[in-house]
């Protein structure tokens, strides 16, 4: 284990020094995740901001508000470790650099997931964090439910980090996989409002087929002390299934792979 957090400082030591060679892209980040925000915040004001209008599925604005908040530190989660890696997995599988990685005396699921990161898309996560704060700010919250949220959010992302690494593993048979990414990243962009506020069977697909309610709603559910017993289980119970699928997943991928220049 401490080889492994001395790899990633490493990694991130490198990723850094890297990246701040090019300083004017942190504005054109800020301004992106300003563009980011600016159209969740947009999407959840048109829907409060019809007449007559204060709860949306069960959800009061300031509760609505803090499923956005969730989305968007996910955003930053994705943009800041996940997306930099997994977009270069097929990328190493077409040029045959990926021969390298696996020669390395290193775990290579580790390797591909960690080996860069986008500080530039730090702000990301702290608007997120910030959107987190303001609408916490105006609800009943108690340490237990904050606690509760935390764990629930951890499964979260592990969840989250399952299904990038599952799409991007299929280019070990397809090489280019992105249009299968921008795919759940449509999807996951229903996750920006909670779950309730869409028909049953929609509300059954973003939580039993593409499980983006566990990654907002849920730990909003558990912060605001709504969250039941049952959910609280599958969380964590999703995660764990999630991350042993995609481990034999990534492994017989990896059995498969001949090299590119094989």
């Amino acid at each position: 284990m401490t080889r492994y957090l001395r790899l990633v400082r490493i990694f991130t030591g490198a990723t850094i020094s890297a990246q701040l060679e090019y300083r004017a892209n942190f504005v054109g980040a800020v301004l992106a995740s300003l563009g980011e925000v600016g159209v969740a915040l947009l999407g959840i004001g048109v829907v409060f901001g019809q007449p007559g209008t204060t709860t949306v599925g069960g959800w009061t604005f300031r509760e609505a508000l803090l499923v956005t908040g969730f989305f968007m530190l996910t955003e930053g989660f994705i943009s800041v470790f996940i997306q930099p890696n997994m977009s270069k997995i097929a990328e190493a599988i077409r040029t045959g650099s990926m021969d390298f990685t696996l020669l390395k005396p290193i775990d290579a699921q580790f390797n591909v997931s960690t080996r860069h990161l986008n500080v530039m898309r730090l702000p990301d996560i702290l608007i997120g964090l910030g959107l987190i704060a303001y609408a916490a700010a105006g609800l009943t919250v108690t340490p237990g439910g904050v606690l509760s949220a935390l764990l629930l959010y951890a499964s979260a992302l592990v969840i989250v980090y399952c299904i990038w690494l599952g799409l991007s593993t299929t280019a070990f048979w397809f090489v280019k996989t992105q249009n299968v990414t921008e795919l759940f990243n449509g999807v996951f962009g229903a996750a920006r409002f909670p779950a309730t506020a869409f028909p049953v069977p929609v509300r059954f697909v973003l939580t039993f087929v593409v499980p983006v309610a566990f990654v907002t709603t849920v730990p909003a559910q558990a912060m605001t002390g709504r969250l039941t017993p049952t959910l609280a289980l599958a969380s964590p119970l999703v995660a764990a299934a999630l991350f042993a699928l995609t481990r034999w997943f990534w492994r017989r991928a990896v059995a498969s792979y001949t090299s590119a220049s094989s």
